[in-house]
């Protein structure tokens, strides 16, 4: 399998409390979060990863070099920002595999990836999102699926509320669902793809009930580092 690792945002909400380095390099018990992130992927079959990187990329470069403990490691650089959609079609050109798989490089989902790809595989679809559940829904929007775990619904954060299945920011797609948008166009996987297309053609869910967080927010990040401690 390849991933490719979305690691190139902004980080604004997290500048508070992490402000010298891009928001993946958030220091977690004395490491970078991205690499927390990768040791996990480092108990499936993955052969490649690419970073997807942009603001400070500089320093994952760094920091990590070709490779993290034997597994190559491949930059795709947005000079300019691309947005999700922008930056996976980018990192795309990156990869060999027809179906690959995505990661968001803020949050730690200990899924089974093994798992995912069967499922993927079992699935007549382009698109597998990873969900999971949670108690409240309003910070992150609500995905409502069917009885055969076909995605039906995409609710906004502002319109979902109580408990409910979240996007977990882990997919496995077919690099065609991309093709038909220009290379170095800016644009949302989650607003231009997903939440346009589902309606016309199968999305699934896979579900989850893996240790989650998102350490995007400051209180998120330091209850990160207060449980890794």
């Amino acid at each position: 399998m390849e991933c490719i690792i979305l690691a190139g945002g902004f980080g604004t909400r997290l500048r508070s409390v992490v402000s010298d380095v891009p928001k993946p390099m958030a220091p977690v018990g004395g490491r970078p979060f991205l690499e927390l992130l990768m040791d996990h992927l480092l108990g499936y079959d993955f052969d490649h990863i690419v970073l997807s990187t942009g603001y400070m990329h500089e320093k994952i470069e760094q920091h990590f070099g070709n490779s993290y403990r034997n597994i190559p490691l491949s930059y795709a650089i947005e000079d300019n920002p691309l947005g999700t959609g922008g930056g996976i079609r980018n990192a795309l050109e990156k990869c060999n595999d027809e179906n690959v798989v995505i990661v968001n490089g803020d949050t730690l989902f200990r899924i089974d990836y093994d798992d995912l790809q069967r499922f993927h595989s079992c699935h007549p679809t382009r698109l597998s999102v990873v969900l999971r559940m949670v108690e409240d829904t309003s910070r992150y929007g609500l995905v409502s699926t069917d009885c055969a775990d076909r995605i039906t619904r995409f609710a906004e954060k502002e319109a979902s509320h109580g408990p409910g299945a979240i996007n977990g920011g882990i997919y496995m797609i077919d690099r065609s669902l991309l093709e038909s948008f220009p290379l170095g166009t800016a644009f949302s996987f989650e607003k231009d793809v997903m939440q346009k297309l589902y309606l016309d053609e199968p999305f699934f869910a896979y579900t989850s009930g893996a240790y989650f967080i998102d350490m995007g927010i400051p209180e998120d990040y330091l209850a990160l580092c207060k449980e890794v401690k």
